[in-house]
């Protein structure tokens, strides 16, 4: 089902979608100048981009204070999220272009978000409780990427495509989890897997 920015109207509030029109507009404005989102999906951007990152917010646990984006790109998921939800993020996005944008767009729309312009390895902080992301590696990638900087009972929220089962199947060589799968909104063969209790084999 396709979600459009009328349809959001009623779950976020008058603020939040202020923000992200704002978010919108910058993001537009940008992707004249380098290549955050293909010109196909400018016209698409709310159920392409903002919405597809906006079903993730209620997969989030109460209890979550500080969460990491890996690959933030465009700010897809975590920047989005950070603007619905007030939780703070680490955006971690190792071209500089982008992070320019990155900070540039969570200044502008007053996100609680730090954004780090090194690649997710190299990247220092604190571990977080939620670490999201959006098309940036493989199920097994992401969980070595997370395991470091996961806190213990932590949790992982990654959208994914027609590639999930395989995926999940390559990932379990390795790790034991716990997943739950959810239907995604926006993409008929995609579904977002919440993550918990990982481990490494």
């Amino acid at each position: 089902m396709s979600v459009s920015r009328e349809t959001l109207t009623d779950s976020v509030s008058r603020e939040t979608l202020d923000r992200l029109d704002a978010f919108a507009a910058l993001l537009l404005a940008w992707n004249r100048r380098i290549n955050l989102i293909s010109r196909v999906d400018e016209s698409a951007i709310w159920p392409r981009h903002i919405a597809d990152s906006l079903q993730l917010a209620p997969l989030i646990p109460a209890n979550i204070t500080r969460a990491a984006d890996f690959g933030s790109g465009a700010g897809f998921p975590g920047l989005i999220l950070s603007i619905a939800t007030g939780i703070p993020f680490e955006l971690i996005e190792a071209d500089h272009r982008k992070a320019s944008f990155l900070r540039e767009a969570a200044r502008a729309t007053q996100a609680p978000a730090t954004i780090h312009a090194r690649r997710i390895e190299a990247v220092q902080i604190a571990p977080v409780q939620l670490v999201t992301a959006r098309a940036l590696a493989p199920l097994s990638a992401l969980l070595s990427f997370a395991s470091p900087l996961l806190q213990a009972g932590g949790i992982c929220l990654f959208p994914k495509g027609g590639t999930v089962q395989r995926e999940i199947q390559e990932a379990s060589r390795a790790w034991t989890m716990r997943i739950e799968q959810h239907i995604s909104r926006t993409d008929p063969s995609g579904v977002i897997l919440r993550i918990s209790e990982v481990m490494r084999v």
